[in-house]
């Protein structure tokens, strides 16, 4: 599997800002690693006509986990594929902060995507009180436990491991402790799914820059970054894009 850039535009972008999709198009038409954006669900379907056949795939921010129904302002994994989506992040920490989201409720999520053929990012990580604790392998086994349904492989699933302390704080954690991290995933991943957790990606995310990321990605098992703030911008995340591609 090629490693991964994946921008996450939150709740950012209008019709004005397709133009740095184009942008980002533009300066890598034959980027060495996948390209991924997550615009806010108003904008995929317009810049998957933006892009055309760009080599940069498109994915929603989060879906219901029911494929229809009675579910006002909710959108299903069939609405993001239907609109130009292959992927779709799941259980980010701002969804699971704000709309109380816990690991089983990723769960069937991540089952809804895998029925619509859409690759779920599903995001953990720990708050900094877990980190001060000495909790943080607890606690990303705990979310990877809760939050992965059986028969992931590298082609339906995606993990990211985005520290809640770090994102859009300007606090990365330190080489060491990301090595930590993403090697005790590698191998909780391994145990349990066998050789087919060999080739699923894992994605570092918070605070990542065009200046730390040459450093990020030759930390042992990163195959990629989960960017939000920086991926907004052509030029940034370009320069991310390009040391992914160096590693």
């Amino acid at each position: 599997m090629k490693k991964l850039a994946a921008g996450n535009w939150k709740m950012n972008g209008l019709a004005a800002h397709l133009s740095e999709a184009e942008a980002l198009a533009g300066a890598h038409a034959q980027p060495g690693c996948e390209v991924l954006i997550c615009p806010p669900a108003t904008l995929i379907a317009r810049m998957a006509q933006t892009l055309g056949d760009a080599p940069i795939a498109l994915g929603g921010q989060d879906c219901h986990s029911a494929d229809s129904g009675a579910h006002t302002g909710d959108v299903s994994a069939v609405m993001l594929k239907d609109a130009g989506a292959s992927y779709v992040i799941l259980g980010h920490s701002e969804r699971r902060t704000d709309h109380k989201e816990t690991d089983a409720a990723v769960r069937v999520k991540t089952e809804a995507a895998w029925r619509s053929n859409l690759t779920a990012i599903v995001c953990i990580g720990e708050t900094l009180a877990e980190r001060e604790d000495g909790k943080t392998l607890d606690v990303v086994g705990t979310q990877m436990k809760g939050a992965l349904p059986d028969g992931c492989t590298a082609e339906n699933v995606v993990v990211a491991y985005e520290p809640v302390w770090a994102i859009g704080t300007g606090k990365v954690p330190t080489m060491e402790q990301i090595a930590e991290v993403h090697d005790f995933m590698r191998t909780e991943l391994t145990a349990r799914f066998g050789d087919a957790a060999a080739g699923i990606r894992l994605l570092y995310g918070g605070s990542v820059k065009p200046d730390n990321a040459d450093e990020i990605f030759a930390v042992s098992n990163v195959d990629g970054a989960l960017v939000g703030g920086a991926s907004l911008k052509a030029d940034d995340f370009g320069g991310i894009i390009g040391a992914l591609e160096r590693a």
